[in-house]
């Protein structure tokens, strides 16, 4: 790792720069609100070191453009907000059937259809649960800071090469628009080996390969799934990410990622204060989902508290990755209301006098 020069900037600007940091040469999208900031900056520094950006007629084409980049070998991105990655559902599909690497970023704006452009988690389920047509997973990474923005920018880059599959960086109009100091770096490695065996490059005196996720023969295509299922479950194994804080001795555990949690901290941080044993689990890969974290909760938890900008996508995960008769309750603002520390923290304090009953 090679450290740079310290920056104050936007989250999307710093999610841009870590993908141009992280090798990523080819950049194809096109504009919506509240990512645009990350289209710019790309078509302004790409072609400093080399590399190309393509506005496209579509979020459709953007997302083929970027399958046809992939195959090739490069480090390739797109991103877009909650309508423009409805239309990107059957590229997604295709990417996992054809098991190609690249990094998606969706900064989450109002739903359900045109919506609005201010802050929400609503896209939750269309990132976990995949919106494509299949059996298909995308590894889905949640950062809550500017500083995570970029961390978490370059480690979705290593792990659709790790994993040939695509990875994406889920956010919203508060993490884009922010601005923070950020520590920028470079890792060491920048791409895959190029002589990987599944490579679109060309002949050269070999046998052409082929990509391609249409399978006809009998039982080629479960072969093919049960491969992919296999990867999934090496994820799982593998490369959860979770942050947890005063969980050893918690009565009550609040759940929140991305955003949100940011403002369950100052919450958290409150009631602490006021002698509460209020702690926390902050997913930070939303797929795979940490759910060891909740099946290893101590027998002090009485109940667990799920914090979302939205309806309540998330419980669902955290109800079925508790083993016990824990009860989960939900606390949400949908459609682009960002609640305050305060209001965190009074929801906290009802819920706490609850288990202290």
């Amino acid at each position: 790792m090679t450290a740079l020069k310290k920056v104050f900037l936007k989250g999307n600007e710093a999610i841009a720069l870590a993908a141009i940091n992280a090798g990523c040469h080819y950049y194809f999208g096109y504009p919506i609100t509240p990512q645009n900031e990350i289209p710019e900056y790309m078509a302004k520094h790409l072609p400093e070191v080399g590399g190309e950006f393509l506005q496209a007629e579509s979020e459709i084409a953007s997302i083929n453009m970027m399958l046809g980049a992939a195959a090739t070998g490069v480090r390739v991105m797109t991103s877009s907000s909650g309508p423009g990655i409805s239309l990107m559902q059957e590229g997604f599909s295709y990417i996992a059937g054809n098991e190609l690497p690249g990094v998606v970023v969706n900064m989450s704006r109002q739903g359900p259809g045109l919506g609005g452009i201010n802050a929400t988690q609503g896209d939750y389920f269309q990132a976990v649960k995949g919106g494509g047509h299949g059996d298909y997973h995308l590894i889905v990474l949640a950062p809550h800071t500017g500083q995570e923005l970029y961390d978490l920018t370059i480690k979705a880059f290593e792990l659709s090469e790790k994993y040939r599959c695509l990875t994406m960086l889920l956010g919203d109009a508060v993490l884009g628009q922010i601005k923070e100091p950020i520590n920028p770096w470079k890792p060491e490695i920048t791409a895959g080996d190029p002589d990987r065996d599944w490579l679109i490059t060309g002949a050269k005196g070999r046998q052409p390969r082929l990509i391609k996720s249409l399978f006809l023969a009998d039982g080629e295509m479960e072969k093919h799934n049960w491969r992919l299922q296999e990867k999934y479950r090496q994820m799982t194994a593998n490369d959860v990410m979770v942050e947890t804080r005063f969980i050893e001795d918690a009565r009550l555990v609040l759940v929140a990622f991305g955003s949100m949690a940011r403002i369950a901290k100052t919450a958290i941080d409150q009631a602490r204060e006021e002698g509460m044993k209020v702690g926390l689990i902050r997913p930070i890969t939303l797929y795979p989902f940490p759910a060891a974290s909740f099946k290893n909760l101590s027998e002090s938890v009485s109940r667990v508290l799920t914090c979302e900008m939205n309806t309540g996508q998330m419980v669902e995960d955290v109800r079925l990755s508790i083993d016990s008769n824990i009860p989960v309750d939900f606390y949400g603002r949908p459609g682009g209301s960002v609640p305050t520390p305060e209001e965190i923290f009074d929801r906290l304090q009802q819920a706490y006098a609850e288990v202290e009953q």
